[in-house]
């Protein structure tokens, strides 16, 4: 039996002194990326295109509309972003840089608020990792910044045949039964000093790309900066150099480059639960 006074599991409340911070960590958070000329935009709740930015469907809050077509309610908000400011406002504005404080919904109650920014026709990662470090250091909170590279994972599945999912699924174990020694180097590596030490030892196909990564690695300005070469994102539409931003085993924050109705942008999103978890200790 349903207590009128239950909420559904994966449901957000807040009261109290929990409500407060976090209106303050949105205002500051807005203010900071105003400073940075973003400007705000709100996207519907409901999206026709939901199944384009999650990879597993099946997390989807789906229905239909008056016409039957089928919607989703709003599971990420990037490419919904992205597609509203080329397709349908491209008119109306010719400004790149937006940011959203809004939820998102999967399956089957669960809600997730984010605080986003996305730089729409750039492509230099690293001023994006370098905003989102500053605003960090803005909310006086020190954490772990770790860059991957997605094209590193992609192309070691395609061409040594292995199941990309041992890699979605961060199944290390797997990967180090293989027994290819540059792999288990690869997987071992935290720094972009460690990284350049493996690059004779690495498969051509993968210098590159590892040397992208190592590149990006020594730009971010921030004191804690790791690298992990095989880590792949679970996000649909992430293909380049992509980003986690970790503290007391939370994920506060993730962001990278990606394509959208062949543009390619930049994005980032703050997880506000996980991060008034930390502020709040």
């Amino acid at each position: 039996m349903i207590h009128e006074h239950e909420i559904p599991t994966g449901s957000r409340l807040y009261f109290g002194k929990t409500a407060k911070l976090k209106r303050t960590l949105e205002n500051t958070t807005s203010e900071f990326l105003e400073k940075h000329e973003f400007e705000e935009i709100i996207t519907p709740n409901f999206s026709y295109s939901g199944h384009q930015s999650i990879d597993d469907e099946k997390t989807l809050i789906t229905l239909s509309d008056e016409s039957n077509n089928s919607l989703a309610l709003r599971a990420d908000s990037t490419l919904d972003v992205v597609r509203i400011i080329s397709k349908r406002l491209g008119r109306a504005t010719l400004h790149k840089k937006w940011f959203y404080i809004q939820p998102v919904f999967t399956y089957p109650a669960n809600e997730t608020y984010q605080i986003g920014a996305e730089w729409i026709g750039h492509d230099n990662i690293c001023d994006m990792i370098n905003l989102n470090c500053d605003l960090l250091n803005t909310l006086e909170v020190d954490a772990l910044v770790q860059i991957a590279n997605i094209n590193i994972p992609t192309i070691i599945s395609k061409e040594y045949d292995i199941d990309i999912d041992l890699f979605k699924n961060g199944e290390i174990g797997a990967l180090f039964e293989l027994e290819y020694e540059w792999l288990s180097k690869l997987i071992s590596v935290r720094t972009a000093k460690e990284l350049e030490a493996l690059l004779e030892l690495l498969p051509t196909c993968l210098v590159k790309e590892c040397k992208k990564l190592i590149e990006i690695a020594k730009s971010i300005q921030y004191a804690n900066v790791n690298i992990s070469p095989i880590y792949y994102s679970a996000m649909k539409y992430y293909d380049d150099i992509y980003y986690r931003v970790i503290k007391d085993h939370l994920t506060i924050a993730k962001g990278g480059g990606y394509k959208s109705s062949g543009i390619q942008s930049l994005g980032f999103a703050v997880y506000t639960d996980s991060l008034l978890k930390v502020i709040e200790g």
